[in-house]
C-alpha cells in the first residue's frame, strides 16, 4: 500500500503537474475576483434609488408615498433612499434579502402586483412581511442611522419623548417592542385594513 502512495505522490510532484496545478489555481483565482466583483457590483446596482422606482408599480406608489415624507426631504437635509430601510449593509443578511427580492421581482413579472389596483390589492401583505423582518431583527435598518445616544429629546413633541427617552436611559425594561412597533407608515401610506364589524 506504501508503494502506491508513493508512485502517486512522484507523479503528483512532477513538474509539469505542478505547473498545470498553479495555472488552474491562477485561473481559479482571477475566476473568483470577477465572480465576487460582478456579484457585489450587481449587488449595489439594485441599492440605488433608479433601480428601485424604475419599473412603475413602485414609482406610481410608494415612491410617490416616500417623496412627501421625511426620509425624502427634512430640515437637516438627510434622504435615506430604499435600501438604507429596506436592505441590510451586513454582507451575508444583505445577500439573503436579494435572494427574498428576486421573489419580488417575480411577481413583477408574473404580473401579480403589474397595476396599482393590483399593488394596492398586495399591500397589507407586502407590508407586513416587511413589519415583520422588521421586528425580527431589532430594526436594524432603522439602527444604521438613528441611534439614541444622537437625538435631542428637548426638541421631540413630549409624546415622543415620553416614549423614546426611557428607552434610550435604560429605564425601560422593554417588551420586545422595536422601532417598526410604533413607526409603520412612516415612509409609506398605511395598507387598508378590512374590518369585520
Amino acid at each position: 500500500m506504501f508503494k502506491w502512495i508513493g508512485k502517486l505522490w512522484r507523479w503528483y510532484a512532477r513538474p509539469s503537474i505542478q505547473i498545470g496545478q498553479g495555472v488552474l489555481l491562477s485561473i481559479g483565482l482571477v475566476a473568483g475576483i470577477i465572480f465576487w466583483g460582478g456579484l457585489n457590483t450587481g449587488m449595489e446596482a439594485t441599492n440605488s434609488l433608479a433601480f428601485c422606482v424604475s419599473c412603475h408599480e413602485m414609482r406610481d406608489t410608494v415612491y410617490v408615498e416616500y417623496k412627501e415624507s421625511s426620509h425624502y426631504r427634512n430640515a437637516s437635509g438627510v434622504r435615506a433612499i430604499c435600501s438604507d430601510c429596506h436592505v441590510p449593509h451586513e454582507w451575508g443578511p444583505k445577500v439573503v434579502r436579494k435572494i427574498q427580492a428576486s421573489g419580488e421581482l417575480w411577481g413583477k413579472l408574473t404580473g401579480v402586483i403589474d397595476t396599482p389596483e393590483k399593488f394596492e390589492a398586495k399591500r397589507l401583505e407586502l407590508a407586513t412581511h416587511v413589519w415583520e423582518t422588521m421586528k425580527a431583527n431589532d430594526s436594524r435598518e432603522c439602527r444604521n442611522c438613528h441611534s439614541f445616544e444622537a437625538m435631542d429629546f428637548e426638541h421631540q413633541s413630549s409624546r415622543a419623548r415620553d416614549k423614546m427617552e426611557p428607552v434610550a436611559t435604560g429605564e425601560y425594561l422593554g417588551d420586545g417592542s422595536t422601532c417598526i412597533d410604533c413607526h409603520k407608515g412612516i415612509a409609506h401610506k398605511l395598507p387598508h385594513v378590512p374590518r369585520d364589524d
